[in-house]
């Protein structure tokens, strides 16, 4: 049944419905309304079998969800912003661990200076935690991450993170159709638990490990992170299958008459722009795009559904050789450039398809559709610089010229 819903009540309704046997909470802007509506569950009933744990900060949330996870119970807990880094030392533990805990991070900027609003720097920080980092596009994907969240995790022994922009997704009402209980249970398999803290089978999980095998350990964390690719595509062709629409993947096409999400899309042609994002800017981007290929441009959209792990493979074939590729990047490395074009620029190694960075909505800062336009009129056209930032504001702002690594307006 479709519903008018609030992303986070969407997201909230779908985590109970996942049977989660411990829901750890702190609140912060703006995850917060996805934990109250979880609350609010847990004291009506609603979210039946779960004890719900107000603790008293974002580490705490981790932690709890850690004993949790390795005493036996489906964990599940969100955060966003300083309260994912507030957490970063119990989010490297999880991982290292193996325990498949679920989180939603609400993505914001972090501070200084202070800063509420959305960009993807506060997940991207942790990037190499050792979590599944998995990218909502729109709120009904994120909803549906959630299902295909825990069926990955908990397969692969990995924690996952679902990634969905802070205020525009959270806070945005949509037309949503949600899986129902009976779905879930169905599609999602109960939980069994590799390994259980058991009094009567005492036993040590994240032990100390010396320099004789701390290596090897990283070792057996990457070998599972080689399967995870192939598993999040299998869960994701499941869920298509069950539930008759598209969620998570690896590297998604986008039709390009229509510009809608189409898994049959063909690839990109080498004389095609090809545009490359994450997160809700894809909305903006399928409404921006039309109206240049009315004009001419042939210009193409990939939305990267995963993250962590990169799929690597899947977006060289998305791109099929693609002359130009214009990165759009929520998140910056300091120096260097956008942090998506990093991995998009290793992924693309050694093909002929040139690389393009353009740095956008930091801080929440609106991305319209006619700036975006200008970015792929002017990649057409041989004019993009290597890094752009995007509607950066004139006056008071030095530009320095250093090369590959120019900043632009």
């Amino acid at each position: 049944m479709r519903e008018v819903l609030e992303g986070s009540q969407a997201v909230a309704r779908t985590v109970a419905r996942c049977r989660p046997g411990v829901v750890c909470a702190y609140p912060i802007s703006p995850q917060t309304h996805i934990v109250e509506a979880l609350s609010a569950m847990a004291r009506t009933g609603e979210l039946e079998g779960c004890e719900y744990v107000n603790v008293e900060s974002e580490f705490s949330a981790m932690s709890v969800s850690i004993g949790a996870s390795a005493a036996g119970s489906r964990a599940y807990t969100a955060t966003a912003s300083q309260g994912l880094l507030y957490m970063a030392e119990a989010v490297f533990n999880a991982a290292g661990m193996g325990l498949p805990i679920v989180m939603t991070v609400a993505n914001r900027a972090i501070g200084a200076p202070i800063n509420i609003w959305n960009d993807h720097s506060d997940a991207m920080a942790l990037r190499d935690a050792g979590w599944l980092q998995l990218y909502a596009a729109d709120n009904q994907e994120a909803a549906d991450l959630h299902v295909i969240a825990f069926a990955a995790a908990e397969e692969l022994g990995i924690p996952a993170m679902v990634c969905m922009d802070g205020f525009v997704l959270t806070h945005a009402t949509d037309v949503l159709e949600l899986a129902t209980a009976a779905e879930i249970d169905a599609f999602l398999p109960p939980y069994a638990p590799a390994q259980v803290l058991d009094i009567d089978h005492p036993t040590t999980i994240g032990t100390m490990a010396g320099p004789e095998s701390f290596t090897e350990t990283k070792y057996l964390q990457h070998l599972r992170f080689l399967d995870a690719a192939g598993v999040i595509e299998a869960w994701s062709e499941r869920f298509r299958e069950a539930f008759g629409r598209e969620a998570g993947g690896l590297a998604v096409r986008y039709a390009p008459d229509t510009l809608d999400r189409d898994r049959e899309a063909p690839p990109a042609d080498a004389g095609d722009v090809v545009v490359v994002a994450m997160g809700s800017v894809l909305g903006t981007l399928q409404a921006a795009l039309p109206a240049l290929r009315r004009e001419g441009v042939p210009v193409r959209l990939v939305g990267l559904s995963s993250f962590r792990p990169f799929p690597a493979t899947a977006l060289r074939e998305a791109l099929g050789g693609a002359r130009d590729v214009v990165v759009i990047d929520r998140a910056l490395e300091l120096g260097s450039g956008g942090v998506l074009t990093g991995d998009v620029g290793r992924a693309l190694a050694g093909t002929r398809s040139r690389v393009r960075s353009v740095v956008a909505g930091l801080g929440g800062r609106p991305i319209l559709e006619a700036s975006l336009q200008d970015v792929v009129r002017r990649a057409h056209a041989g004019e993009l610089e290597p890094l752009e930032f995007l509607d950066l504001k004139e006056g008071g702002v030095p530009v320095p010229h250093h090369g590959a690594t120019e900043v632009h307006r």
